[in-house]
């Protein structure tokens, strides 16, 4: 396995058991779709695909990164303690009186660009941001992470065609497709698919990958790179909700919730027997 893929993989395992921590002493949390964002997100963060500043946060040059699905934000928490935005006083005090980290993501945090949890807002919030790059003729990413969920959204289609319309190449959007929402399936409360075909004729470049797949995602983001199209671009990843968790997986039970007693056990237990 290549080395950098190795790394990626420990610290995506370590990055679900400390959410777990966290979840459990919060005594909630939205557990299902943070657990099928993880490896986006370690891509992100630590695969070399986002420019971030620590000492700076508002660092001008920057790569601008908005989770849209801020429901799924413990997971990005954990990360900008480790990375040192915040502290891992503030990971224990999650959702607890006095701390500061809330349900979803808000501007206050240093690292969360924009205040989301408002599904269907997140896309066009990232295509204005890279407007502003254009116009500014600046170099940053703008990438945002979607739900297949707030694909219902008319707002996301209204933001996905005027990116398209304005050729906006330096946009990035990525759809965590699980498949599922908080109460049935994607497909069953709106047809989404074919969310490809349907950004493509929207103006954008897309690819599919295996959300779970280092391999998969770094080659997305090599033809982003080598994309000369003016284009937006979009990654449609296919993903488990509620992975690395046996009885979460794929299950409607676990949109939110956190497990308690022997759950809490088997919860550990498939963590530390979870290979991606």
């Amino acid at each position: 396995m290549d080395s950098r893929i190795e790394l990626l993989n420990e610290k995506a395992n370590w990055l679900r058991n400390r959410f777990l921590e966290m979840v459990v002493s919060a005594g909630k949390g939205h557990m299902g779709g943070a657990l099928s964002c993880v490896e986006i997100l370690t891509i992100l963060y630590y695969g070399g695909i986002l420019r971030h500043n620590l000492t700076d946060p508002s660092w001008s040059e920057r790569d601008r990164f908005i989770l849209s699905k801020g429901h799924s934000c413990e997971i990005l928490y954990v990360i900008l303690a480790d990375l040192g935005f915040i502290s891992f006083t503030d990971i224990d005090q999650y959702q607890k009186k006095g701390g500061r980290l809330c349900g979803h993501p808000d501007r206050r945090i240093p690292g969360i660009e924009a205040d989301t949890g408002s599904l269907g807002h997140g896309l066009g919030i990232s295509a204005g941001m890279a407007l502003a790059a254009e116009l500014d003729q600046q170099k940053y990413k703008n990438v945002v992470l979607l739900s297949d969920g707030e694909c219902c959204e008319g707002s996301t289609w209204e933001a996905a065609m005027f990116a398209g319309k304005h050729k906006l190449k330096r946009l990035i959007a990525i759809v965590d497709n699980n498949g599922l929402c908080v109460t049935d399936p994607v497909n069953e409360c709106m047809t989404v698919e074919p969310l490809a075909e349907k950004f493509e004729a929207c103006g954008w470049h897309v690819v599919n990958v295996d959300g779970h797949d280092y391999e998969d995602l770094f080659k997305a983001f090599e033809k982003y790179d080598s994309c000369e199209e003016d284009k937006p671009f979009a990654i449609i990843a296919r993903t488990i909700k509620g992975k690395g968790i046996s009885f979460m997986e794929n299950s409607l039970n676990w949109h939110h919730g956190v497990p308690k007693g022997e759950l809490l056990n088997v919860a550990k237990e498939s963590l530390m027997n979870h290979v991606n």
